[in-house]
């Protein structure tokens, strides 16, 4: 029993939501104490604070959560392979791919027919096995709904699809590039259970994406066992994964949207991994150690984004004063803690032909400069609009509008739902005139990066962004054999973009993983989600 003069607040805040978690969850789940050991037919559980209960399960349609449980119920024919480095630490190896739900696969010698032998043995939770006809009708679906899938089969220049029999599938290549292999460790396009899919399909709804919504049909590691919105959804192992079972048979999601209160139950043992913590947290977890703090340091970078159709961003002077009137060094500081690392282009520093094109430095007086220039000689009045979707993006918002102030540029942020968010930037709508932004280019490629960020076609364009010339550089630097003209055309494009500065990338604030001290097995993958079954507790 606690005395009451000894009960700290950060106890008391876990033990109330942990109570709120324990109420929420099912009799099964909620007999069960995170920290012990679990009777066998129980078997492992591992408990997530999460930020939000996903709202969906189709990862062609990004909502909130859906991302975060789709990584692990869906995979693809290849992945990336596994090093060990000398530390113990383990990462993926993105030259080179091995085979994952295809056994093996061919290249003709133009580098543009791929075909792939399925690994027999794969089935879902459904029991069915995956085939040739799994896969044609899971890019069918992609190209039905225009969405993610469909960007990834135009990037990677997926020309034709065809069944040469139920174990084998041949892909055909408009032109041979870096992209294809790539894409094919993704889980967008998504290889469902087709088979059960099409029980639950109309002719309104050909794809069955109503049941889709609320359910599951992957062949992955893990499949949805319940799921009640607002609150947390349960996932079990899939008893027929036809690779070595994982060691948490049970992921008990539950929905906690304060990032104080996820830091409070990580910290009590109420739960064993906690999504999003912002980084001032992370800092303090560091010390702690009764919590392990993963790092690493990510593709994608802190944005602002400007859309040219909304005055007054459509005056490059405007956009120019803005890439003026942003204090970096403030930002390392007051919004990242030293931990972040300063972007100046649209691709991360690691990656293959970086530069550091958008050099803009704080310079309030050339700001204001060049809005005189604009025809603002009073300065302007902006909106800037974010969400929570990522944990900086309110710090953010609030220190760019410090900033800008002295510049002249008078920024009113203001906060909008993640739904609202997500919905007004997609591609069919873009009715965002200045926002936050993460990109999250899945594929490790800084061609692919640049395509998704600014290309005509680019999956997450989501400010309207047109440059021909811009266009013509990426899609030369994805087909290049050559390396030096491959460099010389992903240079061409992060100048031009620069140029055009209708982006404002600030800092890469790095993936921030914190778990229970006792998880081992984290291994960074692009899409910046946790893969569960990776993970296991050793004592």
């Amino acid at each position: 029993m606690f005395h009451r003069s000894t009960i700290s607040a950060r106890t008391l805040t876990a033990a109330i939501v942990a109570a709120t978690i324990a109420a929420a969850l099912p009799a099964a789940v909620q007999a069960q104490t995170p920290g012990q050991a679990q009777p066998q037919a129980q078997g492992r559980a591992m408990v997530v604070a999460a930020v939000s209960t996903p709202r969906g399960f189709d990862p062609d349609i990004f909502l909130p959560g859906t991302h975060e449980a789709t990584v692990n119920i869906y995979e693809n024919l290849l992945r990336h392979a596994i090093r060990t480095l000398p530390d113990g630490r383990r990462e993926m190896d993105f030259t080179r791919h091995e085979g994952h739900f295809a056994e093996g696969w061919t290249v003709s010698e133009d580098g543009k027919t791929f075909t792939f032998r399925i690994r027999p043995g794969v089935r879902s939770p459904f029991g069915n096995e995956l085939t040739s006809a799994d896969i044609i009708w899971t890019f069918q679906k992609s190209a039905h709904q225009r969405r993610t899938g469909a960007f990834m089969r135009s990037v990677s220049r997926i020309a034709a699809i065809d069944i040469i029999d139920p174990r084998t599938v041949r892909f055909t290549l408009s032109d041979p590039n870096r992209l294809f292999l790539d894409a094919m460790t993704l889980n967008i396009p998504t290889l469902y259970d087709s088979t059960e899919v099409k029980k639950h399909a109309t002719a309104e709804d050909p794809f069955g994406a109503r049941w889709l919504e609320r359910n599951t049909a992957g062949f992955g590691a893990y499949h949805l066992q319940s799921l009640t919105p607002g609150q947390g959804a349960v996932f079990v192992a899939n008893p027929n994964y036809v690779f070595e079972a994982p060691f948490y048979t049970r992921i008990v999601y539950r929905e906690t949207p304060s990032p104080a209160s996820r830091v409070a139950l990580l910290r009590s043992g109420q739960v064993q991994h906690a999504e999003s913590i912002p980084v001032q947290q992370v800092v303090d977890l560091q010390r702690d150690a009764n919590v392990r703090v993963e790092r690493a340091a990510g593709l994608g970078g802190a944005e602002l984004r400007m859309n040219p159709k909304f005055p007054p961003f459509d005056n490059p002077r405007v956009r120019q004063a803005l890439q003026h009137s942003v204090d970096f060094n403030a930002i390392a500081q007051s919004v990242f803690f030293g931990l972040g690392q300063r972007m100046q282009s649209l691709i991360a520093p690691s990656a293959e032909g970086y530069m550091p094109a958008f050099g803009a430095s704080y310079d309030p007086e050339r700001a204001r400069a060049l809005l005189r220039e604009a025809g603002h000689p009073n300065g302007i009045d902006i909106t800037l609009e974010y969400s929570s979707n990522y944990w900086w993006e309110e710090a953010l918002a609030l220190q760019v509008q410090a900033s800008a102030a002295r510049a002249g540029i008078r920024i009113t942020p203001k906060r909008i739902p993640p739904t609202e968010m997500n919905a007004r930037r997609a591609i069919n709508q873009r009715t965002l005139p200045f926002f936050t932004y993460l990109p999250a280019p899945f594929v490790p490629d800084p061609s692919y990066s640049l395509y998704m960020a600014g290309h005509t076609r680019g999956g997450q364009n989501f400010n309207g962004y047109e440059s021909a010339a811009f266009d013509r550089a990426v899609d030369a630097s994805i087909v290049a054999r050559d390396p030096a003209a491959r460099i010389q055309a992903l240079q061409e494009a992060q100048r031009i973009a620069a140029a055009d500065a209708m982006f404002l990338p600030t800092f890469l604030p790095g993936v921030n993983e914190a778990f229970a001290a006792c998880i081992r097995g984290f291994v960074w993958s692009p899409t910046n989600r946790v893969i569960w079954r990776n993970l296991r507790c050793e004592r």
